[in-house]
């Protein structure tokens, strides 16, 4: 586990450079939020938005050749993948914390009324975009790398829009989502995060088979 977490940090530094451009980009969708008067457009911009740095890592990995350096440090490659997803993950769990904090605040100031089944919902929802979101790209990026797989990039724009013309055509889906957390919210919860785990389970195993496939 130790070495996993070195992976991790070892992530964490390769992006330290481009911090101050991951940090505009979690607070940039506070001005989405503000617009359309919306916590939900708000967190799934957010969550859009930094699904989209997640390929960093391997872009700068890829520019600076640190295959070689992957190659001879004492980490399995399954390590060096768990590692990442870690990274990806809290990367995530940051974006989301700042953004429900920041958010509500700014809408309440506005005037508008967030109430805690709607900061539940959001939250939810936020986690099973990113989750959606990253599954697919990390693969992709692991396959083809940074620059071939830049389309991956892209898969959270496509996301985001398609999440936002689902819920503009049937708005009545917001109301039922919003009822069930009220309703159940424990049993929604359990539901979305046994998703989610299942779906990150698969990505990891696959991740971890096109490394081992690969000569580094």
């Amino acid at each position: 586990m130790s070495k996993v977490l070195k992976a991790t940090k070892l992530d964490f530094s390769l992006v330290k450079p481009y911090m101050k451009v991951i940090c505009f980009t979690i607070l940039l969708p506070i001005a989405f939020a503000a617009i359309n008067r919306s916590l939900f457009t708000g967190i799934s911009f957010a969550m859009c938005f930094t699904a989209m740095t997640t390929g960093y890592t391997f872009s700068i990995a890829e520019k600076s050749s640190m295959e070689r350096l992957f190659g001879i440090l004492p980490v399995r490659k399954s390590e060096l993948v768990v590692g990442r997803y870690i990274f990806v993950f809290a990367l995530g769990a940051v974006a989301l914390v700042i953004s429900l904090v920041t958010h509500p605040l700014v809408l309440r100031a506005m005037g508008e009324r967030v109430n805690t089944s709607d900061i539940v919902s959001a939250t939810i929802s936020g986690l099973f975009l990113y989750a959606l979101y990253t599954v697919f790209q990390i693969p992709g990026y692991y396959k083809y790398g940074s620059i071939k797989g830049r389309v991956f990039m892209y898969i959270p724009v496509v996301g985001f829009l398609a999440t936002l013309l689902l819920f503009s055509k049937k708005p009545s889906t917001v109301a039922s989502v919003i009822a069930a957390v009220g309703s159940s919210p424990a049993l929604l919860v359990l539901f979305v995060i046994t998703l989610i785990s299942v779906m990150y389970a698969v990505s990891i195993w696959s991740s971890i088979r096109i490394m081992k496939s690969k000569e580094i």
